[in-house]
């Protein structure tokens, strides 16, 4: 069959192979550079990637789309990681947006501030005649000036939400630092872009997945607004990556759950799915991060009675599960610390055996686990579902994520090689806006337990460093799986998606230390090419 695009001189990720031809959306065929010959056509486009690694196209699967695509307009304080330097960025952006009103952002680290939260004076120092909020990084936070908290009606004598803290100081006023749900509070009334701004920007977030190699994304938090934009965007010139959402199912006994499972069937009825556009996903919380004292433990944090935060009643939990897997619904939980972890096992173990298998139920994160809970993912068959950036973002945030559990916990964070080696499915994302989305900075940290700038010398408990091969096959294979699309994508096989990646490096042959540096060349996803620089 002859070809419409032919890629040439490549090392071929999991074949002996160094040329491929596509034919329409799919892989058409795989072999030598004499192969090439009875695949070209007068039509044939011959592309040589000059010996670059090709490999399945990268599927990030865990993201925020919405809100990683806002956060391009806003203040980015990602990595900076002392108090002053951010005050200053703070200042300089409030003064190069003086017309825009509130001053807005995300990104923050709880290592820069003396205590690990963040106060209102210290924001009120640099903008106090508008207000102010910034997003923790990990979005589970927030930091609030005056005169945000008086906008949002924060005061001494208002309640804490359910699942949220105000931080209060010892006379009972709000000090500005907000946790879990009393974000709430404030991005309730923060001025909204209107539908043509959230069109272009969720356009330019795609676009930027793509030039990073990224062919397929899950968005582990959408709304129905933000379905019916995608469908716009596709209808209008056509999604430069596929995108698979996740409806939240949020805390309730039975009636309640049931009528939001209700109603995301209903808005499932409304929309139009294809290759490029995907439903199907039921996502929950079980608790929140480790460095808020949010994510929930076996035992308490050093030092203190505090185990963390439960989001879900036993009952109601499993209850919820089973109905959304009764439903038909895949479940993804998220799981930080121990207790939550094993609470996810226990309630899709209770679904019986092999079903939470059969629908590929899932845990997001999974930063500690017990031992006793590590088979037990491969067991059951549920997708472990991992973000290998978090474990080494940066020094200072790895060290206030450290320095809040006991050392054995710890020690033992992010056990990627351990999960792999039990059989369970990993599969990697990257939880943008938390971190960038990066897919190369995913997979250093996996292989080399590092930041890009090299933190820590010798890796994060680099007994759970994975090989160069096994950390592309997480990010590719392994998210193909856990969104049911293996049969698809996530592979280079003949009758395939052409969904590709191809990097300027071949790092199966130079090893991990040159994945820091390598080039993403070209992106194509159903034979169509998203980003080229060969």
């Amino acid at each position: 069959m002859q070809a419409d695009i032919v890629l040439v001189n490549a090392r071929l990720f999991g074949s002996a192979g160094e040329a491929l031809a596509i034919a329409g959306d799919r892989i058409s065929g795989i072999g030598s550079a004499a192969d090439v010959r009875g695949w070209r056509g007068p039509r044939t486009q011959v592309v040589d990637v000059a010996g670059g690694l090709l490999v399945p196209g990268f599927d990030d699967a865990h993201l925020h789309l919405r809100h990683g695509a806002l956060a391009l307009d806003q203040l980015d304080l990602f990595g900076i990681t002392e108090l002053g330097a951010i005050q200053r960025a703070v200042a300089a952006y409030g003064a190069a947006h003086a017309g825009d009103g509130w001053v807005v952002g995300r990104g923050w680290f709880y290592a820069a501030f003396p205590g690990g939260l963040p106060t209102r004076q210290q924001l009120d120092a640099v903008i106090a005649d508008r207000p102010a909020y910034f997003a923790c990084f990990d979005a589970h936070s927030g930091w609030a000036n005056t005169r945000a908290l008086e906008l949002a009606g924060i005061g001494a004598n208002t309640p804490d939400p359910p699942a949220g803290e105000i931080v209060r100081d010892a006379d009972g006023n709000p000090t500005g630092a907000l946790l879990e749900r009393a974000t709430a509070l404030v991005e309730s009334v923060l001025p909204q872009p209107g539908p043509d701004d959230v069109d272009r920007l969720m356009g330019r977030a795609l676009s930027e997945l793509a030039r990073s190699g990224i062919t397929a994304c899950q968005d582990a938090w959408a709304d129905i607004d933000d379905i019916q934009r995608l469908e716009r965007l596709r209808d209008r010139s056509g999604l430069p990556v596929r995108v698979r959402l996740a409806r939240e199912l949020l805390p309730g006994a039975r009636p309640e759950t049931d009528r939001q499972l209700q109603a995301f069937a209903e808005e499932a009825q409304q929309v139009r799915m294809d290759a490029f556009l995907q439903g199907g996903i039921i996502k929950s919380f079980l608790d929140g991060v480790v460095e808020a004292g949010t994510a929930w433990f076996l035992d308490p944090y050093p030092g203190t009675e505090n185990r963390g935060d439960p989001r879900w009643q036993p009952g109601d939990i499993r209850t919820g599960v089973l109905e959304a897997h009764r439903r038909g619904w895949q479940v993804e939980l998220h799981a930080i610390g121990t207790a939550a972890v094993r609470q996810a096992l226990d309630v899709y173990q209770s679904l019986g055996p092999g079903e939470a298998a059969a629908r590929r139920h899932r845990v997001e994160h999974i930063e500690t686990l017990h031992p006793v809970d590590l088979p037990r993912f491969a067991e059951l068959g549920v997708v472990a579902s991992m973000q290998p950036y978090h474990a080494v973002p940066e020094s200072s945030q790895s060290d206030t994520w450290r320095a809040a559990l006991d050392p054995a916990v710890a020690d033992a964070g992010w056990p990627i090689a351990s999960l792999l080696r039990s059989g369970a499915h990993v599969c990697f994302g990257s939880d943008w806006p938390v971190v960038p989305f990066d897919p190369l900075l995913g997979l250093h940290a996996a292989v080399n337990r590092r930041s890009a700038d090299g933190f820590p010398p010798n890796g994060f408990n680099a007994a759970e460093a994975v090989a160069v091969a096994q950390a592309i096959s997480c990010f590719t294979q392994g998210s193909a799986f856990a969104e049911h699309a293996d049969r698809e994508r996530g592979q280079l096989r003949e009758g395939m998606l052409a969904d590709l990646t191809v990097l300027d490096r071949d790092l199966l042959t130079e090893g991990g230390e040159a994945i820091v540096g390598t080039r993403v060349i070209l992106t194509m996803v159903g034979g169509r090419m998203t980003h080229r620089l060969v």
